[in-house]
């Protein structure tokens, strides 16, 4: 039997990032199975889903490259097949009309099926709610077996639209579905689910339901659309990789095993997959982890396939481009979003404006920043070759203490702000590599003058 699974998002929003973890998880499974992955949007809440919903989750998926096969399936392309179904409960007297709407019967659907059941009572709203415990052997690929409450429930409504307990049904059914990976969230729904497949005559598919993304602040509950920037396109515009993401959100609920490696390609990813390593517990959103796992995918980039990611996200200064492949050379290994990068680069491409007094190391003093000042101006100044390495400088500065009799931080702190108007920077020797002769010592100059 083929492997499907699907992902079955409401077109009503953006797409969140539990949403695509969903969506990967069944494309995981799917691929690992020789199987196929499928898409279908439940859009039947008329009032807020949009067209350019749709277009946008689309779009996130196949930028995250989660590709599915076959057409994408719209559920209000199939009222008629709605309508059908229920009227077949009707026919059965397994589901009645009221308020204009159809309802499913609990109990008679239960008793049909000649399953145990345990009577509950509930009161809302001044209202008596009867609901029907019952066992299943069906079994959760996580949870083991499956159980719940099902009661009287809508199953289309006086407009003619169907719920999301009777459609999904239906569709699931059609799409030939052999596994339903989703949330935790919807475990209460299952039973409801398997009640109907079975009055059908539907083979009931095989359920995985997946522990539910947490706020970071544990206990806060389930991640949500309210918990800031939560879409995919969100971290895509604050320059997260979609491999990165993919790779992030992976670890959010799996495992590799035995093995400590945290860093994986999708190939990778669906060779290695397997529900064994499926985490029962709920995962944590960390933010400093993805962003870990974004800066060593940035850091694995050569810097002409990086400038091409940076222009989808910022604007680049007007500069020749070799210019800036030097700046990405000194200045990647601290890039964690791409959009770090205007903020870690801002002095290569303007001069600085500081306080001088960060120009004098803790252990030095104004005279000695000086002479250091003054002894790297006039030491490079003389170069009639301009340095094309990093160590090329190192070596002249390191010449300046020698002959001076200075420190470290009389010679490269005051060269280094000199350069950056900061004192936290790449190294005075990258620095002066990437800005060039006459940037270089125009800086040194000034900063002479600012302690003068």
């Amino acid at each position: 039997m083929e492997v499907r699974t699907r992902i079955a998002p409401s077109p009503t929003g953006k797409l969140h990032i539990g949403t695509a973890r969903t969506a990967l998880f069944n494309l995981l499974f799917a691929r690992k199975n020789k199987g196929k992955f499928f898409l279908r949007f439940e859009d039947t809440d008329i009032k807020r889903s949009t067209i350019d919903s749709e277009t946008e989750i689309i779009n996130g998926f196949k930028w995250l490259g989660l590709e599915w096969d076959g057409d994408i399936v719209r559920q209000m392309d199939r009222l008629d097949i709605y309508k059908q179904k229920a009227e077949e409960l009707i026919s059965k007297k397994l589901a009645y009309e009221k308020d204009g709407a159809i309802w499913l019967d609990a109990k008679k659907s239960i008793e049909y099926l000649k399953m145990d059941y345990k009577l509950s009572v509930a009161s809302k709203d001044n209202k008596e709610i009867k609901s029907y415990f019952v066992k299943f052997d069906n079994e959760d690929l996580l949870a083991g077996k499956i159980s719940g409450n099902v009661e009287d429930l809508v199953i289309l409504r006086s407009n003619g639209i169907p719920t999301y307990h009777f459609a999904v049904v239906i569709d699931d059914e059609e799409m030939h579905i052999t596994h339903v990976i989703r949330g935790t969230d919807h475990f209460s729904n299952t039973p409801k689910h398997i009640v109907l497949q079975k009055i059908f005559g539907f083979n009931v598919p095989v359920y995985l339901h997946l522990p539910l993304t947490l706020n970071p602040e544990r206990g806060t509950g389930k991640l949500s659309k309210r918990s800031g920037s939560t879409s995919i396109e969100d971290f895509k515009k604050e320059g997260y990789l979609p491999e990165a993401l993919i790779n992030f959100m992976v670890l959010l609920g799996w495992h590799p095993g035995k093995s400590e490696q945290e860093i994986f390609t999708l190939q990778q990813l669906i060779s290695e997959f397997s529900v064994g390593h499926l985490s029962k517990s709920n995962a944590v959103f960390d933010i400093n982890k993805l962003d870990n796992i974004n800066g060593i995918y940035i850091r694995n980039i050569n810097n002409k396939g990086l400038i091409k990611r940076l222009k989808d996200i910022i604007k680049l200064p007007s500069v020749p481009e070799d210019y800036i492949e030097k700046v990405l050379t000194v200045v990647k290994d601290r890039i964690k979003k791409l959009v770090d990068f205007n903020e870690l680069s801002l002095y290569f491409f303007k001069e600085p404006a500081y306080d001088p007094k960060i120009l004098i190391f803790r252990k030095s003093d104004k005279d000695k920043t000086l002479e250091g000042l003054n002894g790297a101006l006039l030491l490079l100044e003389n170069q009639k070759e301009w340095p094309e390495t990093v160590q090329g400088f190192e070596a002249l500065l390191k010449k300046v203490m020698e002959e001076k009799n200075l420190s470290f931080g009389d010679v490269f702190w005051p060269i280094r702000v000199a350069l950056s108007g900061r004192e936290a920077s790449p190294s005075p020797t990258e620095l002066l590599w990437v800005l060039g002769k006459e940037e270089s010592l125009k800086r040194i100059k000034e900063a002479i003058q600012l302690l003068t």
